[in-house]
């Protein structure tokens, strides 16, 4: 029996394939093609597609636990169920879901609402999951690196209210410790939700402040305009996906990544040591790291 992780070539998934494989698990990650990813030693791979329904039965086959991540896609309600639907039909009894953090609350934005389906789907089954809620990934940060340093400006339009912006190495860490918690049990755990989160709430502002002092020289907030953030994305991504992480900014600047009270500490808890701080991360990076 193993664990399968879905998702595992892609930030969060490739470290949770290593923390697994580094606490000894049996992991199998499910890739698009052979030979797509370099692999810690013992992890096997498995050749699979969530829109094809004969070779996600095959991948599953097994399989004890299951890992779900699914990367932002227009197809993305249909490909999370199905593969939920074949999980449940392969008699998976122990499942952690990476969703995101107000997942029912951002009503408006495509790939919030999606993942609040999949979560109906998980509640209203009485699947054994554990639903992790991440926020703002800090590793977000690192494809405007280039504009905060060369132009002097934060330029990602996250307002006022802040996020409890989160390393994805802890949210990886999380994953892994609930991942074993669930593998490891005598029989099926109680669903169970965790909002996965940093250890302050960083702002526009906060943030740029937070590259200056890193940097050393003045970096400055790049605004909340939204059209010109749906613009520069256009150039890069499809108008549809532009369009749904537009929707996304909005409801952050207008509701932010704010966590329940405690939730930080609770997580500190699990892990038996800090989170890591944004901080911390921005001197990581300016470091070279």
């Amino acid at each position: 029996m193993s664990i399968l992780v879905i998702g595992a070539t892609g930030t969060v998934g490739s470290l949770v394939v290593q923390g697994l494989a580094r606490e000894g698990a049996s992991v199998t990650a499910l890739v698009r093609r052979p030979g797509q990813a370099a692999l810690p030693a013992g992890v096997k791979s498995v050749v699979g597609d969530l829109t094809n329904i004969a070779s996600l039965r095959q991948a599953m086959a097994g399989v004890r636990t299951l890992f779900l991540l699914n990367a932002l896609a227009a197809d993305e309600v249909t490909q999370s169920l199905q593969a939920l639907g074949v999980a449940r039909e392969a008699g998976i009894q122990r499942i952690v879901y990476l969703s995101v953090i107000h997942a029912d609350l951002y009503t408006d934005v495509p790939h919030f609402a999606g993942k609040h389906t999949v979560e109906r789907m998980i509640e209203s089954l009485d699947l054994p999951a554990t639903i992790l809620r991440p926020a703002y990934f800090m590793q977000n940060d690192i494809g405007i690196q280039p504009v905060i340093e060369q132009h002097g400006v934060f330029p990602m339009p996250i307002g006022g209210i802040g996020c409890a912006m989160v390393d994805v190495r802890d949210i990886a860490d999380i994953a892994v410790a609930e991942l074993l918690r669930r593998d490891r049990a005598a029989g099926p755990l109680p669903r169970h939700t965790l909002e996965v989160v940093g250890p302050e709430l960083i702002d526009g502002a906060g943030a740029a402040a937070t590259w200056s002092r890193a940097l050393g020289r003045e970096v400055r907030y790049g605004g909340d305009d939204l059209q010109a953030f749906e613009a520069q994305l256009a150039g890069r991504m499809p108008a549809w996906m532009a369009y749904d992480l537009r929707l996304m900014m909005g409801r952050i600047q207008a509701l932010g990544h704010v966590p329940a009270a405690g939730a930080a500490q609770r997580l500190q808890a699990l892990l038996g040591r800090p989170l890591r701080s944004y901080a911390a991360f921005v001197a990581e990076r300016v470091a070279g790291g």
